[in-house]
């Protein structure tokens, strides 16, 4: 047996180990898959998922006194007449086209009167993009339209 092949306690050996070990999909079952769950699937979110975030944020920006355009803000008022109150609250006013993680939002809602316009759009923005993007997705855009102002 050759002198380097035999084992010297008083030798030092290095050991080189990669300090990034690339991900890859799990080729088959045990602890792997749970530390890559990743790989076992999507996660698709709903139009109507976002629009109630959105609406959620959008509803919570000072200023913002009502969600929805003329003719929704009709059938809700008409809707709370006959018992209905919180039919389509959640989502009134706010549109959203989802593509993959990329999300579009469009909030149409009334103002308050004697609010800055450019201060409370700015705001709307900010929250729906802040609260959409908390899910994970990506907000391209957030057209604000006012379609109305409350007199007092």
């Amino acid at each position: 047996m050759s002198d380097e092949a035999e084992f010297h306690p008083d030798r030092t050996q290095e050991i080189f180990v990669s300090a990034v070990v690339p991900a890859h999909p799990p080729q088959h079952g045990g602890a792997e898959v749970v530390e890559v769950a990743a790989y076992r699937g999507a996660t698709k979110f709903e139009r109507e998922v976002i629009e109630k975030v959105a609406a959620a944020a959008a509803r919570s920006v000072p200023g913002v006194a009502e969600l929805g355009g003329d003719v929704a803000r009709f059938f809700n008022a008409v809707l709370d007449r006959v018992g209905l109150d919180k039919v389509g609250d959640a989502t009134r006013g706010v549109s959203a086209e989802v593509d993959g993680l990329d999300v579009a939002v469009t909030v149409v809602l009334v103002i308050a009167a004697g609010e800055v316009e450019s201060e409370v759009t700015a705001e709307v923005r900010t929250r729906v993009i802040e609260a959409v993007e908390r899910y994970g997705l990506h907000v391209s855009n957030v057209d604000v339209k006012v379609d109305d102002i409350l007199l007092h």
